[in-house]
């Protein structure tokens, strides 16, 4: 049993993605800049603010998922959580994309928590439905695929709206950061019901177990569990820091203005696109992990030769040095899709070997724990600007120490980190000879549980007592 999907479903499945990659974009990209630059706060209290609410809502995750795996609704698991986020997120998009200069700390943490709440929620509910929309090991990564480039189109559409707002209607910064949470605030309610409508659900019946801290453990002590884990939080943790640091790097060292620098980024987010297909077609070669492994050190190669990325020389012209640059983020951007996918579609084949260990489906808890790492690595990320701000960086000053903190942070850092992820993930256990024995045992186990009482065999008559003779 494949498990294969329609396109149409699949799409349906990725619609939430577009408002939720839209936030979760300028989360790390343009609301900790937006934020400094023009709301006035520090950029040590804005580091400390992102920083504290995303450690804070790591712990959330195995609450929600252990909740999520226990939930037994009409609609299934996963769905009702995906409802729900919908005005959460709605309202903290409103209070942090709205907010005018005269807020304080206060406010920021305050709707950082809120809008994180909301977050998790969403994200955690679509990520571990799609762990259960296919039992096979290629079409987990197909699934993930749509997925994956759900959220790149998303990121797309939102870096898109500062650009048209500054050249088209001449828009200022303030102005595009608004558009994009109108954009988040319409696109939320719109998407998801067109998911929970389409996109079926299967139903597991209800079943007594735990999911606390000892069972979140307990998980975490799997070998296959650890190697992922640690590879998708350095993967998480690169692209984190450099996303970070994008804006201050090609403003601060490359001498573009925003709205040029928001098409650069455009550039290495199409490229991105591009490369969603790429990374399921070679673990259909390779094997997910090897594929995850090459690019690993396809990123941390090209990261480092974004340093080489010539200097703007006024505006965004498309003379040859710049168009090398673009050139350049555009082989940075193809790997960025195959860390999100490959370890999401790798999760659900572990949720398989949980199931046949220990009985019990986990999926909402093991797609809690994929959730806390990613965040772990964008707040490591996120705190970057406390240890720039050690180092000496100054936005607003320019220095030499300052400007070589930056560089290094920027594309040195990243590109150690991604050959970290190659020496970890290349000898991953789990591979596809691996869970097709375990797919083979759980489905015998499956059908074994699902087959009737026989009835009894029509030749032998039941007992009974002899009846006297006849006198």
């Amino acid at each position: 049993m494949t498990g294969r999907r329609s396109s149409w479903t699949l799409a349906a499945f990725a619609a939430p993605c577009l408002p939720l990659a839209g936030l979760g974009l300028p989360l790390v990209v343009y609301l900790p800049e937006y934020y400094v630059s023009d709301l006035g706060l520090s950029l040590s209290v804005v580091g400390a603010a992102f920083l504290m609410v995303r450690l804070a809502d790591i712990i959330l995750d195995p609450i929600l998922g252990g909740v999520m795996d226990r939930t037994r609704t009409r609609l299934g698991r996963f769905r009702p959580w995906l409802a729900a986020a919908a005005p959460v997120l709605m309202i903290a998009a409103y209070a942090l994309f709205m907010a005018r200069p005269g807020i304080g700390p206060i406010y920021l943490w305050a709707w950082l928590v809120v809008c994180y709440l909301g977050y998790s929620m969403a994200v955690l509910s679509q990520t571990a439905w799609g762990a259960v929309l296919s039992p096979d090991y290629q079409q987990r990564s197909r699934i993930y695929g749509w997925w994956q480039a759900g959220n790149v189109v998303g990121m797309i559409l939102v870096l898109l709206l500062p650009p048209i707002l500054s050249m088209v209607f001449k828009g200022d910064h303030a102005a595009g950061v608004q558009a994009m949470g109108w954009f988040i605030i319409l696109l939320l309610p719109l998407t998801f019901l067109l998911a929970i409508g389409v996109v079926g659900e299967t139903n597991v019946p209800a079943v007594r177990h735990e999911a606390g801290l000892k069972q979140y453990l307990g998980l975490l002590k799997r070998p296959s569990v650890q190697k992922l884990l640690i590879a998708d939080l350095l993967m998480g943790l690169a692209p984190g820091i450099a996303g970070a640091l994008f804006f201050f790097f090609f403003q601060r060292i490359k001498g573009f203005d925003k709205g040029a620098a928001g098409l650069l980024l455009l550039v290495y987010f199409v490229a991105a696109l591009l490369g969603s297909p790429i990374w399921p077609a070679l673990a259909r070669k390779v094997g997910k992990h090897k594929a995850l492994a090459i690019a690993s050190v396809v990123y941390a190669v090209v990261q480092v030769a974004s340093v080489f990325t010539p200097a703007n020389q006024g505006g965004l012209a498309f003379n040859a040095p710049t168009l090398i640059g673009m050139a350049i983020l555009v082989l940075a951007g193809l790997p960025y899709s195959a860390a999100p996918l490959l370890v999401r579609s790798m999760m659900a084949d572990i949720g398989d070997e949980e199931r046949l260990a220990s009985g019990v489906d986990r999926t909402g808890l093991l797609y809690a724990i994929v959730n806390g790492t990613v965040k772990l690595g964008y707040a490591l990320a996120i705190g970057v600007f406390l240890l720039l701000s050690w180092l000496g960086f100054d936005p607003k000053v320019p220095s030499a120490q300052g400007d070589t903190a930056l560089i290094a942070m920027y594309a040195v850092a990243p590109a150690v980190l991604g050959l970290l992820v190659y020496a970890v993930i290349l000898r991953y256990p789990l591979d596809a000879t691996a869970h097709a024995e375990i797919r083979r045992q759980l489905d015998a186990r499956d059908a074994a549980e699902s087959l009737p009482s026989p009835p009894p065999e029509p030749h032998v008559a039941p007992l009974a007592a002899p009846k006297p003779l006849a006198e």
